[in-house]
């Protein structure tokens, strides 16, 4: 192989082209493609952080809708336990309230009984004193009429 003037030629100008592009291309294109690496590295970390994030906010998000749950659980136990109570205090009212009116109308039934029985008594002896009148043929005065009344109503009574 002959050495020749357009080898040597063809040699510097690639050794011209290795050395501009060492110099000037190769370190600038080492730098953006550092700073894709980085970015890159960057994107994924964030990534990451995002994951986690949202592992966490997800966590969070159960033992929020637990805690809901849990105080939605205590709520209707409070209800239905204050529901009960308040059944009960009304049956408690209205057994009261029948007891109440069952002895007040027993004690109507009583008087009006009393009363009746007074107005009888009354009417038996006003009978009685026509009868012993018409038997003796003979009216009692008033005076005596009243006080024999007495005496039989009281003797009436005791019966």
């Amino acid at each position: 192989m002959d050495i020749n003037a357009t080898l040597i030629g063809q040699m510097l100008g690639f050794l011209i082209l290795v050395i501009f592009t060492w110099k000037f291309i190769w370190p600038p294109l080492l730098g953006a493609i550092e700073e894709r690496q980085h970015k890159i590295a960057e994107g994924l970390a964030a990534a990451d952080r995002g994951q986690k994030s949202l592992e966490d906010a997800r966590g969070q998000a159960d033992g929020i809708v637990r805690e809901a749950r849990d105080k939605a659980h205590q709520v209707l136990d409070q209800a239905s336990k204050r529901s009960g109570e308040l059944i009960d205090d009304a049956k408690q009212t209205a057994i009261t309230e029948g007891e109440r009116l069952l002895t007040a109308a027993r004690a109507e039934a009583a008087a009006e009984a009393a009363r009746a029985r007074d107005a009888l008594r009354r009417e038996v002896a006003a009978l009685a004193v026509a009868g012993a009148g018409q038997v003796l043929g003979r009216e009692v005065d008033a005076a005596t009429h009243a006080q024999l009344l007495e005496q039989l109503a009281a003797q009436i009574e005791k019966a």
